[in-house]
């Protein structure tokens, strides 16, 4: 198909880029490699040349992240863009009617390339100098580079020795340039985002839900700077990424990453494009690690299926109370739209206990809330609604696989700005997503102590998570409360109760952190995650005291759960003042009294009518 030669006349081949124009007829359909590989020579002196048969000519660009195809080159009408990504400078060109948008997924964009629905012409490529066989490598950037040379009439590449040589498909004879030309100018290098301290609580908040073994796909931005950071500890994690950042580079050097559980492209980092600085491109550079392959491999949601627990990770820019997700649109954005993630939350459902996490900060950066009652009227929504596993901000996560729609709405006001959970809540009532009579205490949005969460392995490998409760903890409580057996609803009410109707139980879930403190711990994957304890304390309005009470559902019961949530108890009591506990015990509750007796402090014990009244003194 092209004229090439052998290797030790490739340097004969290179033109300057005003002689490789020449070649370029009016209206052809020209491929220009993606983001950091494009060819920013060629492109330039396409920009810039007013040679007669550069006109009309229709330029086709997966991503559009450079600074050279601007604005005020695609109002001279010479050329026109196609992309199939309307984030970056793209997106106020679409707006403005100069560039065209096709809407697609993106693992398709090959078959559209091979069937000529997408016809090609010529392709600019970026390239590395050849090695020593005469093989060159795609760089920075595969993405439909391939396809599209095999379509083209005319391929041009772009030799830039600042390119890293990086391993995969990324391999091209030097044979198969029709002429080469010397890049004049650097690569497109990005610098590193910044982190607040709202976007660093977020990405802890992912990281906590990420269990080691997990497979994860990243992108740009301080959700990602955050979240590469406190997955740091993990152990044995998997990257099945469109995107390959400086935050990647920092995982995988600090031990976390294995890529040992995949099944796509095991022991390697699966990636189809690198943004970042010069640091990351040089450590790029014939490193085994990392495997660079086209979106049709790596936006595949077949690929990335295969791979066990795939933890797709998007940022969004709103969510409502029912869990839609508006993306974010306009410069600066990668993962924008629909189109482009909607192949890894597809990979992420197909994934054995996989899934999709939506984050964002609470409020936008002008205080506004980005939880909202209705998200129906701003554009670039998500309307996969029911693929969305978990919402993340930075006051916690909220898990809606399985939930109702009000359950959703509890969950969400909970990790909303403490000071727009009030207007959340009562505009969810007004709507009736709600129920009517729902409590809700202001104060406790403020005074939630998210410091208390905890983890502890116990007896047979048994893990619980611990936390203070929450008011959208009410259905999991009342789901615990039906699992218990006739005995321990006795032992913890003192009653024969039957039933837990809503009205009692969101009393209990609903408090004030000041007088009452409740914790419960948790067991299961993030999120599917089941409450099985729960322990807690009232102030006596009195003196300093607390009257404690415990309950373990029954097959958790017998491995030091109650124990260590009294150990917890007291030392959070102490921290808030008290002086001792108070518990009321039935005399055949021998397991509770137990735990009392193992306790650091001692117990003082009066029997009455059956039960002993426990009275435990911090002071002694």
């Amino acid at each position: 198909m092209h004229n090439g030669s052998d290797t030790m006349s490739w340097e004969d081949r290179i033109v300057t880029p005003q002689e490789a124009l020449k070649h370029i007829e009016p209206g052809m359909k020209i491929f220009l490699g993606t983001g950091v590989a494009e060819p920013r020579t060629l492109v330039k002196n396409l920009m810039a040349s007013d040679e007669t048969n550069l006109q009309d000519l229709e330029l086709i660009q997966l991503v559009s992240l450079g600074d050279v195809i601007t604005m005020k080159e695609l109002q001279t009408q010479k050329f026109r863009l196609k992309t199939f990504f309307s984030g970056w400078v793209a997106s106020e060109a679409i707006t403005q009617g100069y560039v065209d948008l096709i809407p697609s997924r993106f693992a398709r964009i090959p078959n559209l390339i091979e069937s000529r629905m997408l016809p090609i012409d010529a392709a600019f490529v970026q390239i590395t100098p050849p090695n020593e066989a005469g093989y060159c490598s795609l760089g920075m950037a595969l993405d439909v580079a391939r396809h599209a040379m095999d379509q083209a009439s005319l391929v041009i590449g772009e030799i830039n020795h600042d390119v890293p040589f990086t391993f995969g498909d990324t391999f091209v004879p030097i044979s198969e340039f029709d002429l080469l030309v010397r890049s004049q100018d650097p690569p497109i290098f990005f610098r590193r985002w910044p982190v607040d301290e709202v976007f660093d609580q977020v990405g802890a908040n992912v990281a906590s839900v990420i269990e080691d073994g997990s497979c994860i796909s990243f992108s740009i931005g301080p959700l990602y700077e955050a979240l590469g950071k406190h997955l740091a500890r993990k152990r044995n994690l998997g990257v099945h990424t469109p995107f390959f950042t400086d935050a990647l580079m920092d995982l995988v050097m600090s031990g976390a990453v294995s890529n040992r559980n995949k099944r796509v492209h095991r022991g390697k980092c699966l990636t189809s494009y690198a943004f970042g600085t010069k640091k990351l491109m040089s450590w790029l550079d014939r490193n085994p690690l990392v495997d660079f392959q086209g979106i049709d491999t790596v936006f595949s949601p077949v690929q990335i299926g295969l791979n066990p627990r795939f933890i797709a990770v998007i940022p969004a820019r709103k969510v409502d109370l029912s869990g839609r997700i508006a993306m974010h649109i306009g410069k600066g954005n990668v993962a924008t739209t629909p189109g482009e993630v909607a192949d890894f939350v597809n990979g992420a459902e197909l994934s054995e206990r996989g899934s999709v996490i939506f984050a964002l900060p609470s409020r936008n950066l002008k205080g506004a809330s980005n939880i909202l009652l209705s998200v129906e009227n701003l554009p670039n929504q998500l309307s996969l609604q029911e693929s969305v596993d978990m919402v993340v901000t930075e006051y916690g996560v909220a898990n809606m696989r399985g939930r109702t729609v009000r359950e959703r709405a509890q969950f969400l006001i909970d990790i909303a700005h403490p000071e727009d959970r009030k207007d959340l809540f009562e505009k969810a009532k007004e709507h009736r997503i709600l129920y009517p009579d729902q409590i809700y205490l202001p104060e406790s949005a403020r005074l939630y102590p998210s410091d208390i969460a905890t983890k502890h392995v116990f007896e047979g490998g048994v893990e619980v998570r611990f936390r203070a409760i929450k008011p959208s903890d009410e259905e999991e409580m009342r789901r615990l409360f039906y699992r218990f057996s006739d005995k321990t609803v006795y032992y913890r009410y003192f009653s024969p109760i039957k039933v837990m109707p809503h009205a009692k139980m969101q009393q209990y879930v609903n408090i004030d952190y000041i007088n009452t403190l409740s914790i419960v711990g948790l067991v299961g994957s993030p999120e599917e995650e089941h409450i099985i304890a729960e322990a807690r304390f009232v102030k006596d309005r009195k003196k300093p005291y607390g009257d404690v009470a415990f309950v373990v559902e029954e097959k958790y019961q017998g491995i030091g759960i109650a124990t260590f949530l009294y150990e917890l108890l007291i030392f959070l009591a102490k921290e808030r003042g008290l002086h001792g506990f108070i518990a009321d015990v039935l005399a055949t509750n021998k397991a509770m009294i137990k735990v009392f007796e193992k306790g650091k402090y001692p117990v003082q014990a009066s029997l009455s009518q059956g039960a002993y009244e426990l009275t435990i003194n911090f002071e002694d």
